[in-house]
């Protein structure tokens, strides 16, 4: 069921980006006189398609990773001289260069829309209240405390963990001090905290930056009670159901149920021995946790079983609504500031800062749209925006076969006054292939080695 529901949802957040994308060229396109031949959603062989009034023939194609326009060109084929004027390549360079952004500009106009209706509708988000602090970490040095609500980091409001997570993973590479501003509930005015730090998560995979600075988030106390026993996995096999509480491991008391993943993790190929609640009922089980290998190369216990939801107290609750006008100015900053943390996240990759195995291909991308449908609408939709801002910055860099390398050869046609040579249009185009080839086998070997 899971592999379904992640197929489903990359299925839709692919649609609806290359939908907006392709569409974005295609209105431009007419606006500038251009005939366009073909709108396809997808590659290959067409599965659904028809011809509206202009000619233009619409397509879902069967291989759902991408999607075209295509456009009168001489460069492509015989234009009879009637229709030269709807050619492509006779328009003017500025109508050229709009509509080759247009594709890009859709997906970071999706993203606004995306981010102003969730604003609009409301967000629920728990405070950014600090739970254990590291010994001798940089948050102990700087005099943060348990119990402290994180309010800034580096002068920009905070209001959620996630927001805290993105403006410090915007700091990789920094060195010095990282300024954090918190509160507790006894104090009116947040004290600022200096966190001495040193090339902060450089090549650090995946990058954990609350972890590196020593911090864990407060959350309620979670009883050993099981919400979930994956059917085939360890917990199942060894007679564990929903509802189980965990009373001891080994003879050990548990707590709550971090202590019972502690042991499990801790343990793997072990057979461990339970006792467990059922109702009124009291049960001594045998559990041997599958080995199972991590991203670190470390080797952890697992046994297929989740833990029961438990509620936040309100006090911890935020709920981050706006007006929609206000709601639109947010918008529009949310998507500037994730498209300058992409821009930036490529720099410090392409500069050894950030590890290449950070990239994700098809099958990340896939996993993640799966895991943020179940989590919830509000989830999807965010994660929706931030790969549409990913698709708009990846297609706008200068590298030929893409947006950006065709608007890179018009500006030159602009500044120069003549178009740049077949030849070397062809040139970049072979290296574009072979970049853009690269970058895929990259992220689909980090996809798998993720898998594995």
């Amino acid at each position: 069921m899971g592999l379904i529901q992640n197929v489903l949802a990359i299925i839709v957040v692919l649609g609806v980006l290359i939908t907006f994308h392709e569409f974005g060229h295609y209105w431009v396109a007419r606006r500038c006189g251009v005939k366009v031949l073909r709108f396809s959603v997808g590659f290959g062989k067409p599965i659904w398609s028809r011809v509206d009034r202009h000619g233009t023939e619409f397509a879902v194609a069967a291989i759902p990773l991408g999607g075209y326009v295509k456009m009168l060109d001489e460069r492509e084929g015989p234009v009879p001289d009637d229709q030269l004027g709807e050619a492509f390549n006779r328009k003017s360079v500025w109508q050229r260069i709009a509509i080759v952004a247009a594709g890009p500009l859709a997906n970071f106009l999706l993203a606004i829309v995306a981010y102003w209706a969730l604003f609009v509708a409301g967000t629920t988000t728990v405070a950014p209240v600090v739970g254990d602090i590291a010994p001798d970490s940089p948050a102990a040095r700087s005099g943060l405390q348990s119990g402290q609500e994180v309010v800034s980091v580096e002068g920009d409001e905070v209001r959620s963990w996630d927001e805290i997570n993105l403006r410090l993973i915007a700091r990789i590479g920094a060195s010095g001090e990282l300024r954090l501003q918190a509160r507790d509930e006894a104090e009116s005015e947040p004290r600022e905290h200096r966190l001495p730090v040193e090339d902060f998560l450089v090549r650090q995979d995946p990058p954990q930056p609350l972890a590196s600075l020593g911090i864990t988030p407060w959350q309620p106390r979670f009883p050993a009670v099981l919400g979930q026993v994956v059917d085939g996995e360890a917990a199942a096999e060894a007679g564990l159901q929903s509802g189980d509480e965990i009373l001891a491991v080994n003879g050990n008391p548990v707590d709550e149920w971090m202590d019972f993943v502690s042991v499990v993790r801790a343990s793997p190929g072990e057979t461990l021995t339970l006792d467990v609640a059922r109702g009124e009922e009291r049960l001594t089980l045998n559990l041997t946790p599958d080995p199972r290998e991590i991203e670190d190369g470390a080797t952890i216990g697992y046994v297929g079983a989740g833990v029961t939801p438990v509620e936040w107290p309100e006090e911890y609750r935020r709920e981050i609504r706006y007006g929609p006008l206000e709601a639109m100015g947010q918008a529009v900053s949310r998507t500037g500031e994730m498209t300058l943390l992409t821009l930036g996240a490529i720099r410090k990759m392409l500069i050894g800062l950030i590890s290449p195995s950070n990239l994700s291909g098809p099958i990340t991308i896939a996993q993640m749209a799966g895991d943020t449908a179940r989590t919830g609408l509000e989830s999807f939709v965010s994660f929706l925006a931030y790969v549409s801002i990913s698709l708009a910055v990846l297609n706008l860099l200068p590298i030929p076969v893409l947006d950006g390398g065709h608007l890179l050869y018009y500006f030159v046609e602009a500044v120069r006054g003549r178009p740049v040579s077949e030849r070397t249009q062809a040139f970049g185009l072979r290296i574009g292939l072979a970049l853009v080839a690269t970058l895929m086998l990259m992220a689909l070997y980090f996809d798998l080695m993720r898998l594995w």
